[in-house]
C-alpha cells in the first residue's frame, strides 16, 4: 500500500499505527486479521478490547491533566518569583505597553 496524502501529519500517524502494529504481532503472534479469521477473537471480545482502551484513555487524559495544572502552576510560581525580584510584591503584575509598531 501507498501512502498518497502529503500530509506530515497523517503520515507520522500513520507510521505510528504501523510500528504499534508491529509490536502487537511480536506481543501476541498475529496479526489482526489472524484472529478474526482463527476464530480467536469474537465481536463481543473486540468490544471488550475497546472498551478497555477508551477507560484506559481516560486515566491517561486525568494524569495528563495533573501533570498539566502541576506544570502551570510551577510555571507561575516561578513567574511571581521573577517579579518578586524585580521589587514587585509578586501580588500583582507589572505590564509595560510599548507604542504600536507600524508595520
Amino acid at each position: 500500500m501507498q501512502i498518497k496524502t502529503q500530509d506530515k501529519i497523517v503520515q507520522e500517524v500513520i507510521n505510528k499505527i504501523d510500528q504499534r502494529s508491529l509490536v502487537g504481532q511480536a506481543k501476541y503472534g498475529a496479526t489482526m486479521m489472524d484472529e478474526i479469521q482463527g476464530e480467536v477473537k469474537d465481536l463481543d471480545r473486540f468490544l471488550v478490547d475497546v472498551q478497555e482502551e477508551i477507560m484506559d484513555a481516560l486515566l491517561y487524559i486525568q494524569a495528563a491533566r495533573h501533570c498539566l495544572r502541576d506544570e502551570i502552576e510551577e510555571a507561575m510560581l516561578n513567574r511571581m518569583n521573577v517579579i518578586g525580584q524585580n521589587g514587585n510584591d509578586g501580588l500583582h503584575y507589572d505590564i509595560e505597553v510599548n507604542d504600536e509598531e507600524i508595520l
